[in-house]
């Protein structure tokens, strides 16, 4: 007889919502706990010997599957976007949705999903940090060419954010610019001066760490692959042997569109946005630099762009160049600083 006990959990950012059914169905426990980690040990004292359990992915989700699995629990984490039967409901709440994860769990049809471990999420969670200031410092200095441009000053485009001419253009131009203007500016200025000096500061603590620092050194011999494509690709990947070929990466990195086929036809969405947008942002930009830096990239951008698409070009440069960091990851073959190799070299994944 199968004695495992099977536990839905419904996380919130206050609440827990659970429910215990045995391998039959039955309920034998369900109800809400806080979400802290003292509700959550006075709650796991009180279930069965045997239980696994399951709950979303959600940004509650991290702690509380850390702190259950370093107790020694059985937890897995599912899908969101394959759980979204849970919403299809006519009646939805919190104790419902309990109740059909563990379920879900019970009849083993539970879309689990990847869950990094947990010294690799905390690294990511600052690589994330650095791409918000980085967005907010990109914000700042727009705003700062929206005030001149809509005072009417006169500036340099290419200059206007380097330290020395900005401080020029203040001292030429200050006595045609409104009284509020000078203020602003100069807290615009000091704003990006302290983004900018966070982003250098968390990117070179991510450089130099000691869990990334072999596996970055190792992806930027690809040529054009820099500390921020070589980080992203660390932190968001994971696990490289997870992936058992170059299209689920691609698939998982978006540059390949989704796939509709019906009734014998068959169509091809756009890019998917069911991926990973921040390896799918940073891998397109720098699929628009590669081919300055390697050559057999960019005789395939040449080769794409003939056929009338740039865009169609830069995704089959990313996509090739997500060819190369698998291979190098994997320690196939890694690229020697004097010159690119050939791509036949590589073993296909």
């Amino acid at each position: 007889m199968n004695s495992m006990h099977y536990v839905g959990l419904d996380v919130h950012k206050k609440t827990i919502s659970y429910c215990v059914r045995q391998a039959d169905g039955t309920i034998i426990h369900e109800g809400v706990m806080e979400a802290n980690r003292p509700a959550v040990d006075a709650w796991r004292k009180q279930l069965p010997d045997a239980w696994t359990a399951g709950m979303e992915a959600t940004m509650f989700t991290g702690w509380i599957y850390d702190h259950l699995v370093s107790n020694g629990a059985a937890v897995k984490v599912g899908h969101a976007a394959m759980l979204k039967a849970i919403a299809a409901g006519k009646k939805k709440n919190d104790r419902v949705d309990a109740r059909k994860l563990a379920d879900l769990l019970r009849c083993d049809y539970f879309p689990e999903c990847h869950m990094a471990p947990r010294e690799l999420r905390d690294r990511r969670r600052v690589l994330r940090y650095r791409n918000l200031l980085v967005r907010q410092t990109v914000r700042m200095k727009n705003r700062v060419s929206s005030l001149l441009m809509e005072t009417g000053i006169s500036y340099n485009k290419e200059k206007l954010h380097q330290k020395k001419y900005f401080g020029q253009l203040l001292r030429e131009q200050e006595a045609e610019m409104p009284e509020s203007l000078p203020q602003l500016l100069k807290l615009s200025r000091s704003t990006i001066e302290t983004l900018s000096s966070m982003d250098r500061q968390l990117l070179r603590m991510l450089q130099h760490d000691a869990v990334l620092a072999a596996r970055v050194e190792r992806l930027m011999t690809i040529p054009g692959v820099g500390p921020v494509v070589a980080l992203t690709w660390a932190l968001e990947m994971g696990e490289i042997h997870r992936f058992p070929s170059v299209k689920h990466v691609v698939s998982y990195c978006g540059l390949c569109g989704a796939e509709v086929s019906s009734a014998g036809k068959q169509q091809r969405t756009p890019i998917s946005k069911q991926r990973n947008r921040h390896l799918q942002t940073v891998l397109i930009e720098a699929a628009k630099l590669a081919p300055r830096y390697h050559p057999e990239l960019a005789l395939v951008y040449e080769r794409e762009k003939q056929r009338g698409n740039r865009n169609q070009a830069t995704l089959a440069v990313a996509r090739k160049l997500v060819a190369y960091l698998l291979a190098v990851d994997r320690q196939e073959r890694v690229f020697e600083k004097a010159g690119p190799p050939h791509p036949a070299a590589f073993v296909a994944a």
